[in-house]
């Protein structure tokens, strides 16, 4: 099966001028939709996925901040099934991904799970905080009741 990851040159030397220069952490807000076969979000081979993953971004000091089905999209035409938020310390982290002892078989199951999937590089420094988010939906709520 071919890879899905079709890398933009540009981008990638916009991130190797980042990583030989000022290197700062960054968001990656990955947008994936899954082959049927893969049985997103319950089968065996998305799970299998995930964890690699899961084990892979630790390998570089990376978190997944958190990750969200897709129930529609009411404006557009970018047919998605799940939004994964991605910290990496540094871009030389997220660069290194394919160079991690478990980056072959992450590879693998992410060819056999996403059938489409686009990575956008956003700056870490606005990343919603939990606490803070939290903090604003009980003032909301206090505000309605």
């Amino acid at each position: 099966m071919k890879s899905q990851f079709v890398p933009n040159k540009n981008e990638f030397k916009i991130m190797e001028d980042i990583k030989n220069g000022k290197d700062k952490p960054v968001l990656m807000l990955n947008l994936n939709k899954y082959v049927a076969e893969v049985d997103y979000p319950s089968g065996e081979v998305y799970k299998s996925y995930m964890e690699a993953l899961n084990k892979l971004v630790k390998q570089v000091e990376g978190n997944v901040l958190w990750q969200i089905p897709v129930l529609g999209q009411p404006i557009g035409e970018q047919d998605i099934d799940e939004i994964l938020a991605i910290w990496y310390p540094t871009h030389r982290a997220f660069l290194e991904l394919k160079n991690q002892k478990i980056s072959a078989m992450n590879f693998n199951l992410r060819d056999a799970c996403i059938k489409h999937a686009v990575i956008h590089r956003c700056p870490d420094n606005m990343i919603p905080k939990q606490k803070k988010a939290r903090q604003n939906e009980k003032d909301r709520k206090l505000k309605i009741s």
